[in-house]
């Protein structure tokens, strides 16, 4: 309460706070995740960003431990209101104006916050009941600014390329019938209004391995020298395939009536490592496709995309660490630049000053083409073994005979450990269940194997690919 009372007193100065957009940096952010329980300590993490020349970075909360040690820095940040703040935000003024003051003015000037964005992929990540608070809860933070005088923090959110009906060619691009017109274009109108950005989170990664016979990976990792596709509705040609995605959204918004609302790119970047049914996703593709991408955004002239060519596309690279309490698939633990104790990756710089050939070299890419043969869930290498005695549960717990064999006298029984039994059901439950969705993962506990851990009269059930 006593921070409240102490806001007033900061007008004059916060009123003074503006942004410069001649000074406006093309060179990528860095997107800081935290979901990971052997990170740096964010004063750590602060030194890391700035080692690697990054000149903004993301935030997925409004975490005020970091948001004080990025004080007296020259990085640009950017928080987040969290989605299940949404609703009650959308009709609640007072809590609005406590959101920002807690999370913004009391950290202005000193913490040189630019962006707020009303949560993360909304439309991917909550069910369509959250939906229709999105744009009048992105209103009350943006009233709540003007309310505090602070008028040069742009307020928008995340979206992903879900939002979108159809993507290709880029002129056939519109956004999906059930959000068109009930979100998308007061959306739209708000962020023309209020002189924002769409923010927009463009993976090439997912749209190449979702179909890679049709779709060429030196196309999607901006190293296609010779093949180009024409637009056959515009005309405009492209040379990669994140220019074709970042065009849809343009021709979608185009579409609703708002041609004019810049890009923001709010998250991309390429997977380090993955799982072994997930192609591509190695360290030499990543650092190809995130240093690429330096050298596009940060090239003289600026080139922008076909459709919007010499535009200038702010973004953020998705991520600063490897983090492994993320859930999904392995490739969502492996989009770092930096391994947690700090040591990167790849060597990268974000200015796009140095020249490649100062880098060190890489290791070769060795999955850039599907997997072929038998794969096992099994317990991976971590103690813990409470909360491996739940995940055998909860496996066993769904389908019909899953854990059968491990039950007394049965093939899989001995040896009578946690481990072993843990290990079959995990194997089991992810061999019946892959096709609707489940993945080898289990809160970190399980990770996937080529080598059969069959002994004797049990066999491990498995995946074939």
């Amino acid at each position: 309460m006593a921070m409240l009372l102490l806001i007033p007193l900061l007008l004059s100065s916060i009123s003074l706070f503006t942004i410069s957009t001649a000074t406006f940096s093309p060179q990528p952010g860095i997107c800081y995740g935290q979901l990971g329980d052997n990170l740096p300590l964010p004063r750590e993490s602060v030194s890391l960003l700035t080692s690697l020349h990054a000149k903004r970075v993301k935030l997925y909360d409004a975490n005020q431990t970091i948001l004080h040690a990025l004080r007296h820095t020259r990085l640009q940040v950017s928080v987040m209101v969290p989605n299940e703040l949404i609703s009650n935000i959308s009709s609640n003024q007072t809590l609005a104006d406590k959101w920002v003051s807690s999370n913004v003015a009391a950290f202005l000037p000193k913490t040189r916050i630019r962006y707020i964005l009303v949560g993360n992929e909304i439309i991917s990540s909550t069910t369509n009941g959250t939906w229709r608070h999105l744009v009048p809860a992105m209103r009350r933070i943006k009233h709540a600014l003007k309310s505090l005088g602070i008028r040069k923090v742009k307020v928008g959110t995340s979206s992903a390329m879900d939002v979108l009906q159809t993507s290709f060619p880029p002129s056939n691009g519109s956004f999906r019938e059930d959000i068109a017109l009930p979100i998308m274009k007061p959306m739209l109108k708000f962020l023309n209004r209020t002189k924002s950005f769409f923010f927009l989170d463009v993976y090439p990664f997912f749209a190449w391995s979702s179909d890679p016979v049709n779709i060429n990976l030196d196309y999607a990792l901006f190293e296609s020298k010779n093949l180009t596709v024409t637009d056959p509705g515009s005309g405009l040609v492209y040379t990669n395939l994140f220019d074709q995605m970042v065009d849809a959204v343009y021709f979608a918004m185009e579409k609703l009536g708002f041609p004019g609302i810049r890009i923001f790119v709010a998250e991309t970047g390429w997977p380090n490592g993955g799982d072994l049914d997930q192609i591509g996703a190695n360290v030499y593709n990543a650092a190809t496709y995130n240093r690429n991408f330096i050298k596009k955004v940060t090239r003289k002239p600026r080139v922008g995309t076909p459709a919007r060519p010499g535009s200038l596309l702010p973004s953020f690279l998705f991520a600063l660490f490897n983090e492994n309490q993320k859930s999904g698939p392995g490739t969502e633990r492996h989009f770092g630049l930096l391994h947690p104790n700090g040591s990167r990756v790849f060597d990268i710089d974000l200015s796009g000053r140095t020249p490649e050939s100062d880098f060190r070299p890489l290791p070769a890419p060795e999955n850039n083409e599907k997997f072929k043969g038998k794969i096992w869930c099994v317990v991976a290498p971590r103690d813990n073994a409470t909360a491996l005695a739940e995940a055998l549960s909860y496996a066993c717990s769904q389908g019909n005979g899953t854990c059968d064999p491990i039950q007394p006298r049965g093939k899989c029984f001995k040896p009578d450990s946690v481990f072993w039994h843990a290990s079959y059901a995990f194997s089991a439950y992810w061999a019946q269940f892959k096709k609707v969705g489940a993945t080898c993962y289990f809160n970190g506990l399980a990770t996937q194997t080529a080598k059969d851990p069959s002994y004797g009269s049990c066999k491990f059930p498995s995946v074939t690919l």
